[in-house]
């Protein structure tokens, strides 16, 4: 007859069965039948697979940490083959294998003991005590009764049994809960809530009720010893085989708050992740680290919860607020939003501090490509530097592009389904969401409504003619066509001024992109800067013309090593990859383009002379380039010969002209010709108009009309 290690109490071996969990095993055996499920075991990492990691308990025993046992991603898993890691057995299957479960306690440490679980014997063996530390050492949780804190005689002699004075025996234990019992009728709140006795030390010694000095979190260094308050956001809570431990941020730093109730027991059961809370306790040093010893911890409601959460808002909206910073090269259109520029570059750089993911959704274009890598290429440095793990940008930086510059419900129901899953699996917080050439118009209402019911930030960044209830919808707009300004610009020449603002380290390296993103009568500015950059106008030529053919291919990825490559290029190899990519463009387009001419219509409207291509029959749908691309290039090459461009697929219908055309208008004129065919503006951005396929002839007549009477 032996007695528990943890508690005490009399049991064959060294471990009862109420504390099997608070104990790691180190298992001898050879079988996996020989396990014994719900203990937790030393292991060893043996190799990853897609669906979890395989790790070895014993020499010829592995088993299966399957990835939806795991409280974080597989991929952002640090462990090597090799490497000790602390599961649990959950079940020993007929067949042999092995189910394990994730321990959140992945040092030895952690535990409260380690014991040998070896077949032949009868029972566990004792490998080493339960550490002592009785003599001085802080390492120890502190537990308190309901309303009362213990003194700092008492504090000093607490062990690792998370009790004060001797250590804990079934009589201490029963006195204890009768003073727990007694307490609990008393005014004085603990961790069930109500009022809190508020405590201070005192020259001999004693406590009183007195209020606490509320401090920072970055203040605490200097405060060791010492009970103070601070108030915050409670940003992880874990639970340990000892003390529960409360992660709580303010605006000024970072701090673990340890609170005991009873050895692997949560304490404050009603404080939850996200809350606002104020906690009283004495500053100490945990192993090296800083730490709280919590005494008593509240949840901020009403004005109080208000004027917190207001405070570090504007601090972190403080800290986040960058420098101000040039603007790349002159350019009027930019100089007109260059508030709005700030006002991105805060939301970017606040939400990499408030470990928010940023998700930049990007037209499937060259300026939305461009000008997409141009905030990752600023926001990427942030994010590791603000996480440590190396496959943190993948997580907390995502690049997607959209079609048609269009943010539809298709797209809007994709990225809440998302970022939902991520937050119910992963506990992942919702993503601040960054459009570049894309959004700015009333089209991407409905993805924009869907985003707003469940709070997530939104900001656009476009050179397109916004619609202004679309700055109504979002969080921050900025689009040249809100203001004054009557220079053009590129959406790519914005999003590459804010980055210089999110990391002006940046700059340098992003010199080239705003020349990049224009098609023809690239500002001189801006030619000037590419050429200090080291690119001429062939080289900004040939790498938008590389970008525009691999936009075009798989058209709903990133592409985001092969898009550097291509901007960004480190060796000659990928210097001249540009090069040999934009002759495939040239052959593509060339080849389309010569069909193209060969089929146009020629119709006189009016005063418009108007030339038509029935894409369906004299373009190839499926293969590069794109229709709206196509078009693009065709009427570069024929506006001085026509003034409308017409392009007519099965049930679209896409315009070009040489005056500004009111899309909208358009498509409601025509709607008037021909009421059966339900036509509609379906993207302003690109002159694109939707249809019944049945009414294909009615339609086409009745928009060379609207065009006529329009323009």
């Amino acid at each position: 007859m032996g007695s528990c290690i943890i508690c005490g109490t009399s049991v064959e071996g060294h471990i009862c069965e109420t504390h099997q969990q608070d104990v790691v095993f180190e298992f001898r055996g050879t079988n996996a039948d020989q396990l014994t499920p719900g203990r937790f075991y030393r292991g060893t990492v043996d190799g990853y697979a897609e669906f979890g990691v395989f790790v070895d308990i014993a020499d010829r025993v592995t088993g299966l940490l399957h990835r939806s046992e795991l409280e974080q991603r597989l991929e952002s898993l640090e462990w090597e083959p090799g490497d000790t890691v602390f599961v649990q057995v959950k079940n020993v299957r007929d067949n042999g294998n092995i189910d394990l479960g994730w321990s959140i306690r992945q040092s030895e440490r952690e535990f409260r003991g380690t014991l040998i679980d070896d077949p032949e014997e009868d029972s566990a063996l004792l490998k080493e005590n339960v550490e002592d530390d009785e003599g001085g050492d802080d390492d120890g949780p502190v537990r308190h009764t309901v309303g009362q804190v213990p003194d700092k005689s008492e504090r000093d002699d607490t062990r690792e049994t998370g009790q004060t004075g001797a250590p804990a025996t079934e009589d201490s234990e029963s006195e204890e809960t009768e003073t727990e019992a007694a307490t609990e009728t008393a005014d004085a709140g603990g961790s069930g809530g109500g009022a809190v006795v508020e405590t201070e030390p005192q020259t001999d010694g004693e406590q009183s009720a007195v209020e606490l000095t509320q401090v920072a979190v970055a203040t605490l260094e200097d405060r060791v010893g010492n009970d103070v308050r601070i108030e915050g956001e409670i940003v992880d809570i874990r639970q340990t085989s000892g003390p529960t431990v409360f992660e709580l941020r303010d605006e000024t730093g970072v701090v673990d708050c340890a609170a005991f109730e009873e050895a692997g027991v949560r304490a404050y059961p009603e404080v939850e992740e996200g809350d606002l809370v104020r906690l009283d306790g004495e500053v100490r040093r945990r192993r090296g680290e800083l730490q709280m010893e919590t005494e008593a911890l509240v949840v901020l409601e009403d004005d109080e919860h208000a004027a917190v959460s207001e405070r570090m808002a504007d601090a972190l909206t403080e800290q986040a607020r960058p420098e101000d910073v040039e603007p790349l090269a002159e350019d009027p259109a930019v100089d007109a939003v260059i508030d709005g520029v700030r006002e991105a570059a805060t939301a970017i750089r606040r939400a990499v501090l408030e470990d928010r993911p940023v998700v930049v959704r990007h037209n499937a274009t060259v300026d939305g490509y461009v000008g997409g890598v141009a905030i990752e290429r600023a926001t990427l440095p942030l994010v590791r530097d603000q996480h440590g793990a190396a496959d943190a940008e993948y997580h907390y930086f995502d690049r997607r592009p959209l079609e048609d510059g269009v943010y539809d419900m298709q797209d809007a129901t994709q990225d809440v389904t998302g970022m939902l899953d991520n937050r119910e699996r992963h506990d992942e917080k919702l993503p601040l969401f960054v459009f570049v050439a894309a959004g700015a118009t009333r089209e991407s209402m409905d993805g924009f409504d869907l985003l707003s019911v469940y709070d997530a930030d939104r900001v656009v960044l476009d050179s397109a003619e916004a619609d202004p209830e679309v700055g109504d919808t979002v969080d921050t707009l900025v689009s040249p066509s809100l203001t004054d300004a009557e220079d053009a610009t590129t959406a790519t020449a914005i999003a590459a001024t804010v980055a210089a603002h999110v990391d002006e380290d940046v700059r340098a390296e992003i010199g080239h992109l705003p020349a990049v993103s224009f098609w023809e009568d690239a500002p001189e500015s801006y030619v000037d800067l590419a050429a200090e950059t080291g690119y001429d106008e062939d080289d900004t030529r040939e790498i938008r013309e590389a970008i525009a053919l691999e936009a075009y291919y798989q058209s709903y990825e990133d592409k985001r090593e092969l898009i550097a490559d291509l901007l960004f290029p480190e060796t000659d190899d990928e210097r001249g990859l540009a090069g040999h990519v934009s002759e495939q463009f040239r052959t593509k387009m060339d080849a389309e383009i010569e069909t193209a001419e060969a089929n146009l219509e020629h119709r006189d409207v009016g005063k418009l002379d108007v030339a038509v291509l029935d894409t369906d029959a004299f373009a190839h749908r499926y293969e590069f380039p794109p229709t709206n691309l196509l078009l693009d290039e065709l009427f570069r090459r024929h506006r001085d010969d026509v003034d409308v461009v017409v392009g007519l697929a099965s049930d679209e219908l896409y315009l070009r002209s040489t005056s500004a055309l009111d899309v909208r208008a358009v498509a409601a004129t025509a709607a008037e010709d021909a009421p059966d065919a339900g036509l509609h503006a379906k993207s302003t951005r690109d002159g694109c108009l939707e249809f019944l396929s049945g009414e294909r002839d009615a339609v086409l007549d009745a928009v060379l009309d609207a065009v006529a009477d329009v323009a």
